[in-house]
Protein backbone atom coordinates (compact mmCIF):
# COMPACT_ATOMS: atom_id res chain seq x y z
CA UNK A 1 0.00 0.00 0.00
CA UNK A 2 1.07 3.66 -1.47
CA UNK A 3 1.25 6.19 1.13
CA UNK A 4 -1.93 8.08 -0.52
CA UNK A 5 -3.83 4.95 -0.06
CA UNK A 6 -2.95 4.82 3.38
CA UNK A 7 -3.48 8.60 4.07
CA UNK A 8 -7.15 7.73 2.39
CA UNK A 9 -7.43 4.89 5.01
CA UNK A 10 -6.47 6.57 7.70
CA UNK A 11 -9.04 9.46 6.88
CA UNK A 12 -11.53 6.92 6.72
CA UNK A 13 -10.72 5.78 9.63
CA UNK A 14 -10.75 9.07 10.95
CA UNK A 15 -14.41 9.94 9.45
CA UNK A 16 -15.94 6.80 10.02
CA UNK A 17 -14.61 4.82 13.05
CA UNK A 18 -14.09 7.97 15.22
CA UNK A 19 -17.76 9.78 13.71
CA UNK A 20 -19.38 6.63 13.28
CA UNK A 21 -18.37 6.16 17.22
CA UNK A 22 -19.70 9.64 18.21
CA UNK A 23 -22.75 8.83 16.63
CA UNK A 24 -23.68 5.81 17.67
CA UNK A 25 -22.64 6.78 21.53
CA UNK A 26 -25.66 10.02 21.07
CA UNK A 27 -28.19 7.77 19.73
CA UNK A 28 -27.80 5.81 22.49
CA UNK A 29 -27.67 8.44 25.01
CA UNK A 30 -31.06 10.22 23.50
CA UNK A 31 -32.37 6.51 23.55
CA UNK A 32 -31.50 5.84 27.26
CA UNK A 33 -33.18 9.39 28.07
CA UNK A 34 -36.34 8.78 26.25
CA UNK A 35 -36.47 4.77 27.60
CA UNK A 36 -36.02 6.26 31.47
CA UNK A 37 -38.50 9.21 31.17
CA UNK A 38 -41.22 6.71 29.93
CA UNK A 39 -40.22 4.75 32.53
CA UNK A 40 -40.27 7.21 35.25
CA UNK A 41 -43.97 8.71 34.08
CA UNK A 42 -45.21 4.66 34.04
CA UNK A 43 -43.84 3.51 37.36
CA UNK A 44 -46.44 3.22 40.10
CA UNK A 45 -44.59 3.97 43.74
CA UNK A 46 -47.09 1.87 45.57
CA UNK A 47 -45.70 -1.25 44.25
CA UNK A 48 -42.64 -0.93 45.80
CA UNK A 49 -41.85 -1.67 49.76
CA UNK A 50 -38.39 -1.58 49.69
CA UNK A 51 -36.61 1.55 48.82
CA UNK A 52 -33.38 0.05 47.66
CA UNK A 53 -35.72 -2.32 45.14
CA UNK A 54 -37.33 0.72 43.80
CA UNK A 55 -33.63 2.75 43.73
CA UNK A 56 -32.26 -0.05 41.66
CA UNK A 57 -35.00 0.17 39.09
CA UNK A 58 -35.16 3.84 39.00
CA UNK A 59 -31.20 4.16 37.89
CA UNK A 60 -31.46 1.13 35.56
CA UNK A 61 -28.93 2.53 32.61
CA UNK A 62 -27.96 6.13 34.21
CA UNK A 63 -24.49 4.62 34.57
CA UNK A 64 -24.25 4.21 30.66
CA UNK A 65 -25.57 7.84 29.96
CA UNK A 66 -22.94 8.83 32.89
CA UNK A 67 -20.18 6.95 31.06
CA UNK A 68 -21.13 8.61 27.42
CA UNK A 69 -21.36 12.23 28.56
CA UNK A 70 -17.65 11.12 30.21
CA UNK A 71 -16.10 9.53 27.45
CA UNK A 72 -17.12 11.36 24.38
CA UNK A 73 -14.76 14.34 24.71
CA UNK A 74 -12.26 11.68 24.74
CA UNK A 75 -13.16 9.85 21.98
CA UNK A 76 -13.08 13.15 19.87
CA UNK A 77 -9.49 13.71 20.94
CA UNK A 78 -8.69 10.36 19.80
CA UNK A 79 -10.64 11.67 16.38
CA UNK A 80 -8.45 15.13 17.04
CA UNK A 81 -4.87 13.20 17.27
CA UNK A 82 -5.55 10.75 14.52
CA UNK A 83 -6.40 13.50 12.35
CA UNK A 84 -3.20 15.69 13.58
CA UNK A 85 -1.18 12.78 12.84
CA UNK A 86 -2.51 12.20 9.35
CA UNK A 87 -1.69 15.74 8.66
CA UNK A 88 1.71 15.54 9.29
CA UNK A 89 2.23 12.68 8.00
CA UNK A 90 0.65 13.78 4.32
CA UNK A 91 3.15 16.99 4.73
CA UNK A 92 6.31 14.76 5.34
CA UNK A 93 5.06 12.98 2.43
CA UNK A 94 4.97 15.84 0.68
CA UNK A 95 8.57 17.62 2.26
CA UNK A 96 7.29 21.33 1.59
CA UNK A 97 5.48 22.99 4.07
CA UNK A 98 2.04 23.97 2.74
CA UNK A 99 -0.04 26.75 4.66
CA UNK A 100 -3.19 25.72 3.58
CA UNK A 101 -2.89 22.21 4.10
CA UNK A 102 -1.46 22.76 7.62
CA UNK A 103 -5.04 24.89 8.48
CA UNK A 104 -7.46 22.45 6.18
CA UNK A 105 -5.92 19.32 8.05
CA UNK A 106 -6.06 20.95 11.41
CA UNK A 107 -9.35 21.99 11.13
CA UNK A 108 -10.60 18.91 10.17
CA UNK A 109 -9.23 17.31 12.95
CA UNK A 110 -10.63 19.46 15.13
CA UNK A 111 -14.38 18.33 14.09
CA UNK A 112 -14.02 15.24 16.07
CA UNK A 113 -13.11 17.09 18.99
CA UNK A 114 -15.99 19.32 18.56
CA UNK A 115 -18.43 16.76 17.99
CA UNK A 116 -17.74 14.95 21.33
CA UNK A 117 -18.45 17.88 23.37
CA UNK A 118 -21.55 18.34 21.08
CA UNK A 119 -22.38 14.50 22.43
CA UNK A 120 -21.38 14.95 25.81
CA UNK A 121 -23.17 17.85 26.94
CA UNK A 122 -26.51 16.56 25.74
CA UNK A 123 -25.71 13.47 27.55
CA UNK A 124 -24.79 15.00 30.90
CA UNK A 125 -27.74 16.95 30.69
CA UNK A 126 -29.98 13.69 30.08
CA UNK A 127 -27.65 12.17 32.98
CA UNK A 128 -28.91 15.17 35.33
CA UNK A 129 -32.52 15.26 34.70
CA UNK A 130 -32.53 11.55 35.25
CA UNK A 131 -30.83 12.05 38.86
CA UNK A 132 -33.15 14.51 39.57
CA UNK A 133 -36.22 12.99 38.62
CA UNK A 134 -34.81 9.59 41.00
CA UNK A 135 -34.16 12.47 43.72
CA UNK A 136 -37.76 13.36 43.56
CA UNK A 137 -39.35 9.73 42.86
CA UNK A 138 -37.02 8.46 45.96
CA UNK A 139 -38.42 11.59 48.11
CA UNK A 140 -42.17 11.30 46.76
CA UNK A 141 -41.81 7.33 48.06
CA UNK A 142 -40.44 8.29 50.85
CA UNK A 143 -43.17 10.67 51.85
CA UNK A 144 -45.77 8.12 51.01
CA UNK A 145 -44.62 5.75 53.25
CA UNK A 146 -44.22 8.26 56.56
CA UNK A 147 -47.73 9.29 55.41
CA UNK A 148 -48.95 5.45 55.63
CA UNK A 149 -46.78 5.22 58.70
CA UNK A 150 -48.81 8.17 60.72
CA UNK A 151 -52.51 7.11 59.51
CA UNK A 152 -52.12 3.40 60.92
Amino acid sequence: MNSTGWLELAEQTLDYGVMGTLGVMSVIALWLFIERMMFYKSIKLEEYDNKELLEIDLTDNLSTLSTIGANAPYVGLIGTILGIMITFYGLGEVGTVDTKKVMTGLALALKATAFGIIVAIPAIIFYSTAMRKVERLSAIWEANRSKKGTDS
